[in-house]
């Protein structure tokens, strides 16, 4: 009589694994639509009208030349030159919150702005910006 040897299996079967990976899966998607979230209470605060920024607006043209006004209603343009410009915008700032914006025209050199920002920089204003026009592509 031959001896009929088994052989050993020595695959590792998946298969209940994957039987209780998808009961747990379903008990999940089951119970998470269940799950409520806590009600949080959230402090209260009044509510202000937003604060109007005064803005000083510098505006240099093709020849160079400096126009300065405050942003209000009715107000007009000074024309200054460079030394006095220093001067003209302090006289205008009211607090520390007021902002000088800068815009020029398209073809001027850059360094006549950066000549503009750097006297006002140089005279102690620091919150200078440029204005430019959105693009719309």
């Amino acid at each position: 009589m031959k001896s009929r040897r088994r052989r050993v299996i020595s695959e590792i079967n998946v298969v209940p694994y994957i039987d209780v990976m998808l009961v747990l899966l379903v008990i999940f998607m089951v119970t998470t639509p269940l799950i409520t979230t806590g009600v949080i209470d959230l402090p209260e605060v009044s509510k202000s009208a937003p604060k109007q920024e005064s803005i000083i607006e510098i505006k240099i043209l093709k020849n160079e030349s400096i126009k300065v006004r405050k942003r209000e209603v009715n107000s007009r343009f000074l024309i200054v030159t460079q030394s006095q410009l220093v001067e003209t915008v302090l006289g205008l700032i009211t607090d520390k919150t007021t902002a000088v914006v800068i815009s020029a025209e398209k073809k001027l050199p850059y360094e006549v702005v950066a000549q503009t920002i750097d006297t006002l920089n140089k005279g102690g204003i620091s919150r200078v910006g440029l204005l430019v026009r959105q693009n719309n592509n």
